[in-house]
């Protein structure tokens, strides 16, 4: 029985973060200019074999301007989905 029936106090555990956002790329070369070719996360480098699909997003409240580029690319260790923010340029991976 747990003490909190009686009166004690209960110890609460909080599971941990398990949110999955997108988090910071080094995006260390692009082929043509533009489609990611390589790029670091987590401390390992990966290579671009074949970027399969790549779309933009924007939003209308900034005038339809182009917020985001996103490519859904195959490395040897799996698929990734990258994105590039235009506003800030950074990268990021997709999770």
């Amino acid at each position: 029985m747990s003490l909190a029936l009686f009166g004690g106090r209960k110890e609460i555990r909080r599971a941990p973060d398990r949110r999955r956002g997108p988090e910071a790329i080094d995006m260390r070369s692009r082929r043509f200019g533009y489609f990611p070719r390589t790029f670091v996360w987590r401390g390992h480098e990966y290579q671009v074999e074949a970027v399969e699909r790549c779309w933009t997003t924007g939003t209308p409240r900034f005038g339809g301007r182009m917020e985001r580029h996103y490519f859904q690319v195959r490395c040897a260790e799996g698929r990734f989905n990258l994105y590039q923010d235009l506003r800030h340029n950074t990268w990021h991976i997709a999770r």
